[in-house]
C-alpha cells in the first residue's frame, strides 16, 4: 500500500522516542473498531503513550478537526493515526502541520480532490494496491498487520513482538466494521470477513460476549446477518444517541461487568434510536408522497430532525421509492447537516461533485454520503440537486434490478439442510456478494400474520402437498410485496435460505424478497 512504508517508520520513530500518539477514529461501526484495534495493537505490544479521540457527532460532525487537533496539541501529542477519516482533510492537515503534529491518514473514501499534505496517507483507492474496496478498520488493520512484520524483522528493543499470527485476532473487529460499511464482500474483504467471523466466534474480547448475551445471539454461531442487524446498530446507537466514548468502550474493556452494563446501556439507547427514528420516518414517508415518480432526487428536512438518525431515515424512505433520498436536520451548534442514500441509479459522489457550490462540506460512496449546508441555501438544495442529477447518466437501480431475478427455481422439498450448507458455502454474503434468491414455486398461501410488538413484521406460511415452511420479512406489510398474499391462494415466492431460530430448534425458513402471482 501507497505510503505504507513511512507510516511504518514514523510509527516505530514515535515508539522509539515515547512520544504521544493520538488515534482519531470517526463514530460510526467502522471507525469505532478500527480505533479499537489500534489501541488493542498498542496494548498489545505493550506501548501505553496513547490515546483515543472519536468526536461527537452531533456537537462536532464527521471529519477531522481544528479544534479537535488544538486539542490534542495541547496535550503533548505529536503525531495523530487517523481511522476512517482524513482523506479530503486538506485544512485539518495544514493546520497539524502548523501545530507540529504529524499525520497518518489511514482512510478508505473517495478521492474526489487533491491529497491533503500528510505525513504518509493509506487508502487503497491510491495505486498500485490490487484491492480499493477495504473498509476503514480494513485499512487500520494493514497498518497494526505491517508493524508486527516489521518489528519481527528488526528486533526493537523497545518494541514488543507479538508471536507468528497474532494479527489475527484483530480480524473480529475488522469483520464488524467490514459488514457495517456495507462495502462489497468479494475479493480481500471475503477474504477477511470469512476469517474474522471464525475469530469472532472465539473471540474471548468481554464487549463481544456480553453484547451476545443481551441480544441473545449465540457467538459460536454469529454470521453476517447477526452483524449488520444486531450488532452494528448497537454500536452506531452510541454515537447517533450522543455519547459515542461508550462503543468503544465496549469493544476494549477488560473488565467483565464493565461489559455487561455497556451493553446494557447501548441495548437501551438502540431501543430509543429506535423510536425517534421512527417518528422521523414516518413524517419523511408522508412527507414524500408530494413527490412523483420522475422525481429522481427527493429532499426533505427539518431543524426538529437529529442529523445523527438521518442515514437511517433516507435509507427506509429510499427503500420504498428508490432514486436518491437526501433528509436534512439541525445539529446541537445550530448547524444544517443531512444524509443522502442512493438505489445506485445515482453515485451519491458524482451527485454531490457536480452540486459542490451548494454544499459546506460533503463526503461519501456511491450509496452513501453525508453534507452540512448553509440555512441560505437549504432551500434551493432539492432544486440543485435534481437539476445536477439530469446532468448525469443513471445506471440500473440495485433496487430495480433484483425486483424479478433469481438464481434457480425450486420447490419446497427441495428445500434442505443439505441445500443451504452448500449455499452457506457462498457467504459472506453483502454487498456484491448477494445470497442466492430462489423463485419457489407450486405453493400457496396457507396463513398470513404479523409479528414483533408493533406487528410491523410479517410472517407468511406457505403450503404445498409435500409440507409447509415459514417464510418472513422485517419491516414489511403485505402491502409491501408485487403481489399481496392473501389465505388459499396460489403465489410464486422470490426468497433466500435462513436458518431459523425464532421458536425453538433450528429449522429452515424463507427470508421473503417479494411474493408473485402464480
Amino acid at each position: 500500500m501507497r505510503d505504507m512504508h513511512r507510516a511504518v517508520e514514523r510509527v516505530f520513530a514515535a515508539i522509539d522516542a515515547h512520544e504521544r500518539i493520538a488515534i482519531y477514529a470517526d463514530f460510526d461501526c467502522d471507525g469505532v473498531p478500527g480505533a479499537a484495534l489500534l489501541a488493542d495493537f498498542f496494548s498489545k505490544i505493550r506501548y501505553a503513550n496513547f490515546e483515543v479521540y472519536i468526536p461527537h457527532r452531533d456537537l462536532e460532525g464527521y471529519g477531522f478537526h481544528a479544534d479537535a487537533i488544538d486539542t490534542l496539541a495541547a496535550r503533548g501529542v505529536s503525531l495523530i493515526i487517523t481511522v476512517d477519516v482524513g482523506t479530503t482533510a486538506i485544512d485539518a492537515a495544514r493546520h497539524a502541520r502548523e501545530k507540529g503534529i504529524d499525520v497518518i491518514v489511514t482512510d478508505h473514501h473517495e478521492i474526489v480532490d487533491k491529497l491533503p499534505d500528510a505525513f504518509a496517507i493509506l487508502n487503497p483507492k491510491l495505486a498500485p494496491y490490487p484491492f480499493p474496496n477495504l473498509c476503514g478498520t480494513g485499512v487500520a488493520f494493514k497498518l497494526a498487520h505491517a508493524m508486527i512484520l516489521e518489528g519481527k524483522k528488526r528486533g526493537l528493543e523497545k518494541f514488543v513482538v507479538l508471536p507468528e499470527g497474532a494479527e489475527k485476532w484483530f480480524l473480529d473487529l475488522v469483520a464488524i466494521a467490514t459488514i457495517a460499511d456495507m462495502v462489497p464482500l468479494n475479493g480481500e474483504n471475503r477474504v477477511l470477513v470469512h476469517w474474522g467471523l471464525h475469530v469472532l466466534r472465539k473471540s474471548p474480547r468481554h464487549g463481544i460476549i456480553a453484547l451476545c448475551n443481551e441480544l441473545r445471539l449465540k457467538k459460536s454461531e454469529i454470521t453476517e446477518d447477526d452483524i449488520g442487524f444486531s450488532i452494528a446498530p448497537r454500536i452506531n446507537a452510541a454515537s447517533r444517541m450522543d455519547e459515542p466514548s461508550l462503543a468503544f468502550k465496549l469493544l476494549t474493556t477488560q473488565d467483565a461487568r464493565e461489559a455487561e452494563r455497556i451493553a446494557t446501556q447501548l441495548e437501551d439507547l438502540n431501543a430509543k434510536r429506535k423510536g425517534v427514528a421512527g417518528a422521523i420516518v414516518r413524517e419523511a414517508k408522508k412527507r414524500a408522497k408530494r413527490f412523483g415518480e420522475s422525481d429522481t432526487v427527493v429532499v426533505l428536512g427539518s431543524p426538529e430532525w437529529k442529523p445523527a438518525l438521518l442515514g437511517l431515515a433516507a435509507n427506509s424512505v429510499m427503500q420504498d421509492r428508490g432514486g436518491v433520498v437526501c433528509l436534512w436536520g439541525r445539529d446541537g451548534k445550530g448547524r444544517l447537516k443531512g444524509s443522502c442514500r442512493s438505489d445506485g441509479s445515482i453515485s451519491i459522489v458524482e451527485l454531490f461533485t457536480s452540486a459542490k457550490d451548494s454544499f459546506e462540506e460533503f463526503g461519501g460512496h456511491a450509496f452513501s454520503g453525508g453534507f452540512s449546508v448553509s440555512h441560505e441555501r437549504v432551500h434551493d438544495l432539492a432544486e440543485t440537486l435534481s437539476r445536477a442529477a439530469a446532468e448525469i447518466p443513471a445506471k440500473d437501480s440495485e433496487i430495480d434490478a433484483d425486483k424479478d431475478v433469481h438464481d434457480a427455481r425450486i420447490t419446497l422439498p427441495e428445500i434442505t439442510w443439505s441445500l443451504f450448507a452448500d449455499v452457506s458455502r457462498l457467504a459472506p454474503f453483502g454487498a456484491e456478494n448477494r445470497k442466492p434468491v430462489f423463485l419457489v414455486t407450486g405453493v400457496r398461501v396457507h396463513s398470513v400474520r404479523t409479528f414483533g410488538k408493533e406487528k410491523n413484521h410479517i410472517e407468511v406460511t406457505l403450503a404445498s402437498d409435500r409440507g409447509a415452511m415459514r417464510a418472513f420479512d422485517f419491516f414489511k406489510t403485505p402491502e409491501n410485496f408485487s403481489h399481496v398474499p392473501l389465505e388459499g391462494t396460489e403465489v410464486r415466492v422470490l426468497a433466500t435460505l435462513e436458518r431459523d431460530s425464532f421458536r425453538g430448534p433450528a429449522k429452515l425458513a424463507l427470508r421473503l424478497v417479494d411474493i408473485l402471482p402464480a
